[in-house]
């Protein structure tokens, strides 16, 4: 990975650069590991985020679960890219590598079978990637109140940014294997959840906005790429119709998702 200070400072803005800077010298990183070309690290702020970056020769794909929606990467990813440039990880990979050829596959099996049994997460990633059923609307729109309600305060209020990434990267596993009725399903359950919910945010507005117009969008792609007939396009765009005509406070969020509908129809 190509990767010095300099390059790091042109992924951001200064004054962003100064606070990642900071976290790094304050020790703010609690985890970070590295497995081929992923990192993956959490970050301690305000609250605890994770981070990950994808190393792919000069280009960096970095991601972070905090809200920030400003030009250029976070203090976290900055905080977690120094930390590469001054210590670079092991790479867990090789001795991942060299264990699993030498591990008998029954033994894997059950292995494989233990962790999916004890990690809810990597099981259902486990079956978007692999599986041919999935999870019905409600179950997943039952998983993201869940959610909310964790991280509501007493009087029901949330106030810090929820990290929707699983159901993100759950929704890509499916788009990945052309499963695009399955990934929209996941995307109906955000934003529905997150316009059900909108009267208990009372902060980091941009992020659970820009979650709804990210899970929109993604909606109206999948649909259209599972190549349905029009009156089935119809009973999907119905959705976002429906939604609309409540003038909630994402009215015009749910609008625009129906004129995407209309335009590449």
């Amino acid at each position: 990975m190509n990767l010095d200070e300099a390059s790091v400072r042109e992924r951001c803005t200064d004054p962003v650069f100064e606070r990642g800077q900071s976290y790094y010298d304050d020790g703010r990183l609690r985890r970070l590991d590295r497995f081929d070309d992923l990192v993956t690290a959490v970050v301690r702020g305000s609250d605890v985020y994770d981070v990950v970056v994808e190393f792919d020769g000069d280009d960096i794909d970095a991601r972070c679960s905090c809200p920030y929606t400003g030009p250029g990467e976070c203090k976290h990813i900055v905080a977690v890219l120094l930390d590469v440039v001054c210590d670079p990880p092991e790479v867990e990979s090789e001795r991942v590598d060299a264990v699993l050829g030498a591990v008998p596959p029954d033994d894997l099996r059950a292995f494989v079978r233990d962790a999916l049994a004890e990690n809810p997460t990597l099981r259902e990633q486990f079956l978007a990637r692999f599986g041919e059923e999935h999870r019905s609307i409600d179950e997943y729109r039952t998983a993201v109140e869940t959610l909310f309600d964790r991280h509501a305060r007493d009087d029901s209020l949330v106030t810090s940014a929820i990290d929707f990434s699983h159901f993100f990267d759950l929704a890509q596993r499916y788009r990945t294997r052309e499963r695009y009725l399955a990934a929209a399903t996941v995307y109906r359950a955000l934003f529905e959840a997150v316009d059900d919910n909108a009267e208990r945010i009372d902060a980091a507005y941009d992020h659970y906005a820009t979650t709804l117009r990210t899970a929109l969008d993604g909606y109206v792609e999948c649909v259209l790429a599972a190549d349905l007939p029009d009156e089935d396009v119809e009973r999907y765009a119905t959705v976002l119709e429906d939604r609309r005509s409540e003038y909630g406070v994402h009215t015009e969020a749910f609008r625009r998702g129906l004129e995407a509908f209309e335009a590449q129809r």
